[in-house]
């Protein structure tokens, strides 16, 4: 196995539409297991998707406190209430902003074997899902801030969100 390297912002794939998973392989496993491992391998992690480390395929690996979840080919066919909250990326180490998600979802998605699952998320996972899934369809949380504005997490300086917005408009 080894860890991915994940992409920063700015980089034109991460706007980039992934296309499903037509067939669970060795080359499938091996993906999902590099994403396992190279999200444990990153500080401040909760969740990674497959164009954040240059793969253009519909899966996610996250893990946000209760073991690693695994989505392949996922999509939202439910959400319900309202949350806002501070949420990060890691393809923008070190910058945060407030982001209005649902509070509940409901996802349907693959597992290793081919089945098809539907996962009830709400909370803190539901965020990671959204976020995840976003990602999948070329969609950045910056696209979802509520303020103009990103912050530093060390130095808490704002950087000016349209300048970001700017760096990573689809190609």
């Amino acid at each position: 196995m080894a860890v991915k390297q994940i992409l920063p912002f700015g980089d034109p794939i991460l706007r980039k539409v992934a296309k499903p998973v037509d067939e669970l392989n060795e080359k499938t496993f091996k993906l999902l297991d590099e994403m396992a491992e190279t999200l444990y391998a990153t500080d401040g992690r909760a969740g990674l998707a497959a164009p954040q480390v240059g793969i253009l395929r519909r899966v996610i690996v996250m893990d946000c406190g209760d073991g690693l979840i695994e989505l392949m080919n996922p999509e939202i066919i439910e959400r319900s209430g309202e949350q806002i909250g501070m949420e990060a990326c890691l393809s923008f180490p070190g910058y945060y902003g407030n982001v209005k998600r649902a509070e509940h979802v409901k996802v349907r998605t693959l597992n290793r074997q081919g089945e098809e699952m539907i996962l009830a998320a709400d909370g803190f996972l539901a965020v990671c899902m959204q976020h995840e899934i976003d990602h999948l369809d070329g969609i950045l949380f910056v696209d979802h801030v509520q303020e103009k504005w990103l912050y530093h997490e060390k130095t808490r300086q704002r950087i000016d969100l349209l300048d970001v917005i700017r760096l990573t408009k689809k190609a």
